[in-house]
């Protein structure tokens, strides 16, 4: 499975980006999928997942209220909106595939991960 992510860029604070992940290969509808980021000298944090229905998805604290992450399984993407950046949100950010069908915020359980987009936010 290859992931390709996309869409991140360098906004104003306050501004909006929509970031998207094409998977293909040996793909499956039947996998959570999740958002991660990762800023300099950090650790790659949680952001977003979804299950593989679309019906249930669960977010990091940080970003409660201003991301929203979608999928389209037709189109093997994964969508995530995020509105009112911070500058806090500066990062590198991961789309990835869970094991599992449920959301869940634990990176271990990710198994194919996309090469990340960066999304720098200026005050």
């Amino acid at each position: 499975v290859q992931l390709q992510a996309s869409g991140g860029g360098l906004v104003q604070a306050g501004d909006s980006l929509r970031l998207s992940c094409v998977a293909s290969g040996r793909t499956s509808s039947n996998n959570a999928l999740g958002w991660f980021r990762q800023a300099p000298g950090k650790e790659r944090e949680f952001v977003s997942t979804i299950s593989w229905r679309g019906g249930s998805a669960n977010y990091a604290d940080s970003v409660k209220g201003r991301f929203t992450i979608s999928r389209d399984n037709a189109k093997n993407t994964v969508y995530l909106q995020m509105n009112n950046l911070e500058p806090e949100d500066t990062a590198v950010y991961f789309c990835a595939v869970s094991l599992y069908s449920s959301p869940t915020s634990r990176l271990e359980l990710y198994r194919y991960w996309g090469q990340g987009t960066q999304v720098t936010v200026s005050s």
